[in-house]
């Protein structure tokens, strides 16, 4: 299986992001990364550690809509807050 990054998303106005990351089910006999978790939050100083306001789950096919939907909407992709996460 492919390994999924982590991305990070940054609306327009550099105050919302979006975090996609692979979700693995440990639940299961043998953890595969069949969903991905979508975390977002809000984001007040470029210096400071975003708020995270919550996160889900979703298929890697919604994921992936979402994500091209974002980038669509103007969102880019940002490296900024990488090493909090």
């Amino acid at each position: 299986m492919d390994k999924i990054d982590k991305f990070i998303l940054i609306n327009k106005d550099r105050s919302r992001i979006k975090v996609f990351e692979p979700f693995e089910d440990v639940s299961k006999p043998s953890p595969s990364i069949d969903a991905m978790m979508i975390s977002y939050g809000c984001v007040y100083k470029r210096s400071s550690k975003p708020v995270m306001k919550g996160s889900r789950v979703v298929s890697i096919e919604d994921a992936r809509k979402e994500y091209k939907e974002l980038l669509e909407q103007g969102w880019k992709k940002t490296s900024i807050f990488r090493n909090y996460f």
